[in-house]
Parts: C-alpha cells; structure tokens; sequence
C-alpha cells in the first residue's frame, strides 16, 4: 500500500530542501577552502613596500605534479573598479628572462625598484591602473619557477613552455575563480613575441572542446618590440642599424651581399660579418640607443644580464648586447639592485617564494636554461590564425630598440598582407605626438616615439595610454587634447 499523497509530498519537500541545503553547504565549504588558498598567497608584509590600498598575491601554481613543477606568479588587483576592471597577463621573453625582474620591478608593475635604499617606489602609470595585473615567470627555471625533474630541461622550448603556461592559467583561475568572467588579455615584450601569441593559441583551441570551468574568456593578444619572424627581424635590424649611423656603409654592404636571412644557417661568412655587427653596438646599448649604459665606479660598462639571447642548434647564446640604459630621471643600473632584492630571504618569505629551496640563486635572465628544443622562425601564421579566430591583435614598438626595431616590425607586418583599413598617422599624448599608428585588418599597429626596446621603462604615461585604449577596443587620439 503507497502513502498517502500529503505524506508523500511532505517528505519530497523535506528531501529536497535537505539536498538544497546540502549543495549550499558543499558550495559554503569550497568558498572557504577558495578564499583561504588566496589568502596563504597574499603578501602582507613585503619589504619596503609602500603603503597601497590594492591588494597583491604571489606564490606557485603546479602545471605538472608528477614531475614537480611549478611556476611562480604576482598578481596586482586593479587600483579601483577590481570587478569591471580586465585582466592582463604579461610576460617577458628571452629565452628564459622574468616578467618579475624586468615587467613588474623595471617597466609596468605597481612597484619599481629603487637606487641606495631598500625600498619600492610607487608607479603612478601601473598597469594595474587599467586591468588586474598578473606577472608570471615562465618558463620552469626561470627567476623562481622550477621543476624537480632535471630532464625537462631537455626537451624545453616554445611549445612547452606554451603548454605549461595554459596549465597555469587554468589552475589559477580555480585558485581565484572570481576573475573566470573577466575579459582576459596577454600581453608582453620581447621573446614573448612567441610566448603570446603560442599560449593565445593554446586558448583558443581549447576552448572549443573544454569544460565550461576551464574556459577562458581570452578577448586579445599584444605585443611590443616582438620577435615575431626571423628573416624580417634580422634584415630590419641590420638595416635599423645602418640608417641610425651605427653600422658602416663597408659592413651594411657585406651584410647585404653574404647574408641570405631567409635561411636556417646563412652560411660562416654572413655568420663573421654579422658577429662585427653585434660588436658595433658594444659602446652604446642595442635595446635603447640615445641612453647611457650602465658603468662600474671606474667608468666601465657593465652588462651582467640578457634581454634576448639567439637560439643556434638548440643552444641560447648571448646575442654580446645588455639592457642597461634609462633615461634622465631612470637608473641604468637598477638590475643590480633587484638582483640583490630579490635573493634576500625575507622578500622570498613575503612572496611565498622558493619555498623548496632551489638551487640556483634568482636572476634576470636563467643561467640553468641553456638549450632550446623548438622554435617556429616565423609567428606570422599563428597571428593570422587569431586575426582569422576573432581574437584583438595589437603590436607595438618602441622606436629607438636596435634590438627588434621598428624597420622588423615593419617588415614582418608587410610580409602578413593584411588589408589598410586605417593609414599611418600619428597618435597624441596631451599635445604632444606619442607615436604613429596603422590599422589593418584584424591588427592594430602603434609606435611610441623615444621609446626603447622596454617601452613602459621608457615612456610609461604613453604605455599606460595604450594599454587603456587596446583593452576598451579603441583608436587612440588622432588629435591634441
């Protein structure tokens, strides 16, 4: 005999507001097992920090547990508007170089270090005036990222480190889940010019097939002073050379007659002459050309550190140039002290870092990375990819880089045959000129006028305006204002 229909519902309603109950608890008890997570990763007491009303977080994410690595990240929330603010990844390139030493400390972060005193500085023109702000080092080995598996290092090179890197990002975003609607943007300088647009890639074809908590919301990429195709970037960089008076008409002309840059390997004579070429710019620094380089109490320059490194057979070589100018007003030495900073034992406490005692001591660029296993020579099919995918794409270039100038870029932008929707016209910061801009189809490109290869470092009210404008999708001023 069934029960009676009243009996009956009475206990259907008792059932499911015990199960309602149940799901809120189980919710109740991840938001705590959330929060409390973010909050072993939030710095508290970080030396010489200024007082800010924002709140930071640093500290590793797994991307392979079998193999014990792991990569360590900064997150600055937003000045204001957190919730409606975007989020921005940025990285920096190398091979092997750390968005912390040089992107957070050095460029765009919210703390720049400072000359003679233990202390940061507040950046006014911080990106994380626009966008929640998160810095990671990338690949393992690089500042204090690490694996515990010494073969990884083998077989470590774009696509890895793409990989790991979207691993990252989907394990983070389950640490702070409240930033999963945001519009998500990467952004970076460099050798990022790889890393940007491989991890955007990674994005884009997973989230056709994966879950709805592993989609992220990507929405661009962008891209400054990039390496972005071999041939151009070193045909530019040669003739960038030349047409600034660095290079000798002798030494252009035999560049030009024995090097054929479109090859793998142009041959022992291109190779001698383009050595000559990289010691032509052993007075001066490649990255900035009109600033003083970095000198010892003697007067002698000192380069200690590598920004981009040349991948030959696998292996990084320097390329014999360091980054080490500033404008009037900046330090070229201030790598030294971020080096210093950044290996004290209490900074590593109040970032949550080398919490398994690395063996190596943190640097600018890796010292333990010094093989290379794959890299596209051009950037050029996955850009059209994104273009083709919907995806923003913006690159700009600091106009005094000898490094990746604007003549590669220029190049290398030519060579994609994209549409003019917009012609080349200059752009405003106030009333002054910031740079020139060009719109094509799918791809926005900017120039910041003085600007060396580390445009924030260099022109950061300029690198704050573009920023603002490519997260809010818009041309910058084509007027004084």
């Amino acid at each position: 005999m069934g029960l009676p229909s009243a009996l009956f519902f009475l206990l259907l309603a008792v059932s499911a507001v015990a199960s309602v109950t149940a799901v809120r608890a189980r919710k109740l008890l991840d938001y705590e097992e959330v929060f409390d997570r973010q909050e072993a990763d939030r710095v508290e007491s970080l030396p010489g920090q200024p007082l800010v009303s924002f709140r930071h977080y640093a500290g590793y994410i797994t991307v392979n547990e079998p193999h014990g690595r792991a990569l360590f990240y900064w997150f600055f929330e937003a000045a204001r508007d957190v919730e409606k603010k975007p989020l921005v990844l940025w990285l920096n390139g190398g091979p092997g170089c750390s968005s912390i030493g040089y992107g957070e400390t050095e460029e765009l972060g919210p703390f720049l270090m400072q000359k003679g005193v233990p202390e940061f500085k507040l950046n006014k023109q911080a990106w994380n005036q626009e966008a929640n702000l998160l810095f990671l080092e990338s690949p393992f080995g690089v500042g204090y990222s690490y694996t515990n598996t010494s073969s990884d290092f083998k077989v470590l090179g774009d696509d890895l480190t793409a990989s790991d890197s979207y691993i990252f990002l989907v394990n983070w975003f389950k640490r702070f889940p409240q930033y999963k609607d945001h519009e998500f943007y990467v952004t970076g300088e460099s050798y990022a010019g790889h890393y940007v647009p491989q991890l955007a890639e990674k994005i884009y074809d997973a989230n056709k097939n994966c879950s709805k908590d592993d989609y992220i919301n990507l929405e661009g990429i962008m891209v400054g002073n990039a390496a972005l195709d071999d041939e151009t970037d070193q045909k530019g960089m040669v003739d960038y050379a030349w047409d600034h008076a660095v290079i000798s008409d002798q030494l252009y002309d035999d560049i030009k007659k024995s090097c054929d840059f479109a090859l793998e390997d142009p041959g022992q004579p291109c190779n001698g002459l383009m050595d000559l070429f990289f010691h032509s710019f052993d007075p001066i620094d490649m990255y900035s050309l009109y600033t003083p380089v970095c000198t010892d109490d003697e007067g002698t320059s000192r380069h200690p550190s590598r920004l981009i490194r040349k991948i030959e057979d696998g292996k990084l070589h320097s390329t014999n140039r360091q980054f080490y100018n500033r404008l009037a007003g900046y330090d070229p030495c201030v790598s030294d002290y971020s080096e210093i900073f950044f290996n004290r034992p209490d900074v590593q406490e109040a970032l949550h870092a080398n919490v398994t005692h690395i063996g190596y001591n943190w640097t600018h660029c890796s010292n333990v990375i010094q093989t290379w296993s794959d890299a596209p020579s051009s950037m050029l099919p996955t850009l059209k990819k994104l273009i083709n995918g919907g995806i923003r794409v913006w690159v700009f270039s600091g106009d005094t880089d000898g490094r990746i100038p604007v003549t590669s870029t220029r190049y290398t932008l030519e060579k994609l045959g994209l549409n003019t929707a917009q012609k080349w016209a200059p752009w405003f910061t106030k009333s002054q000129v910031g740079g020139w801009s060009i719109i094509y189809d799918g791809l926005m490109f900017v120039t910041i006028r003085g600007a060396g290869h580390q445009v924030p470092t260099f022109k950061p009210a300029q690198a704050l305006q573009l920023l603002a404008h490519f997260v809010a999708n818009k041309t910058l001023p084509s007027q004084p204002f």
